[in-house]
């Protein structure tokens, strides 16, 4: 990410000054012990205190490590501080042993959880309050996807024990505490198959993984992060279906819009049924064997062997 090139350089300086320092502690402790070893024709010199080495040897160091945390914490306050206003927003929240994420819709906002609502209905695993009309348009994922070169915010949560978002591709983690949600922001700075040809690996994925003991299944507790272009990120959102209507079906508008042709289908083959049965009764009643014609029983009889006749040679 471009927030973990300034990680990196952090790192490297701090290499950097500590290797030189103790290389030279190095040098000098191994010179020392050799030039001043015990001898029978050397009297050591009794050398209790000196006031400017005690100054010298405590201000240096104190001067470094105080650079080097104030670099460390100018990072730190940034990672942490408010997200660029056009940054992607991502709920991560682990459980034991995995990662849920949840993204915004349309309104750009994600909706209220309350702890007491988990599973509530069945399969609301992360809690989200659905009487909260922002809730109704949020995605719930497994996998996290990200445009490239766009701000990301995290909204940390846990819903269990102490978790950790390990970034190490990214140079960035952060504890997942229940109860107490956290943040960070980053920016990536190469898509997935960038990364693929960067590193010569066809396999390459980036990886989010707990850097918090948690229990017996923390080593398979890994998620997967997709960075790909702006494009294909959009496209990704649009396939993805609000949460909402996966728990309540019977509330989805696209839903709703099919039940209408099913029941114009319905009703067209009741009443084709309808005009059938109408048809085979006007045959049988219109029938000479069921006519209730006045005439004479020999006449009817005369008509019903005709009819009979008929029907066979039509068989026939």
């Amino acid at each position: 990410s471009v927030e973990g090139e300034k990680v990196d350089l952090m790192l490297y300086i701090t290499i950097g000054v500590t290797g030189v320092v103790f290389v030279i502690t190095q040098i000098l402790l191994f010179w020392f012990a050799f030039k001043y070893q015990e001898s029978d024709n050397r009297k050591a010199f009794y050398f209790p205190h000196n006031n400017k080495l005690e100054l010298l040897w405590t201000t240096v160091p104190a001067i470094f490590l105080t650079i080097l945390i104030v670099f460390g914490l100018k990072n730190w306050f940034k990672f942490t501080s408010d997200a660029p206003k056009d940054a992607v927003v991502v709920e991560i929240t682990g459980h034991q042993f995995a990662w849920d994420m949840r993204y915004p819709g349309a309104d750009g906002k994600l909706g209220k959880k309350n702890y007491k609502l988990y599973n509530q209905p069945s399969g609301n695993t992360l809690a989200v309050d659905f009487e909260d009309p922002e809730s109704w348009d949020d995605l719930h994922t497994t996998e996290m996807h990200l445009p490239v070169g766009r701000p990301v915010k995290l909204v940390i949560n846990a819903m269990d024990v102490i978790h950790d978002v390990g970034l190490s591709h990214f140079r960035m983690k952060m504890d997942a505490v229940p109860g107490i949600p956290t943040t960070m922001w980053f920016t990536p700075k190469y898509t997935t198959e960038e990364m693929k040809k960067r590193t010569g690996n066809p396999n390459f994925v980036y990886e989010i993984s707990c850097d918090q003991m948690c229990g017996k299944g923390h080593f398979s507790m890994r998620g997967v992060i997709v960075v790909e272009s702006e494009a294909d990120y959009e496209k990704w959102l649009a396939s993805q279906k609000p949460e909402y209507y996966t728990l309540y079906p019977e509330k989805d508008p696209s839903k709703k819009m099919e039940a209408p042709a099913v029941a114009d289908s319905t009703s067209s083959a009741e009443s084709s049924k309808k005009s059938s049965s109408s048809s085979f009764n006007s045959v049988i009643v219109d029938s000479p064997i069921f006519s209730n014609d006045s005439t004479s029983i020999f006449s009817r009889c005369k008509n019903n062997l005709t009819f009979i006749l008929l029907s066979f040679r039509n068989l026939a």
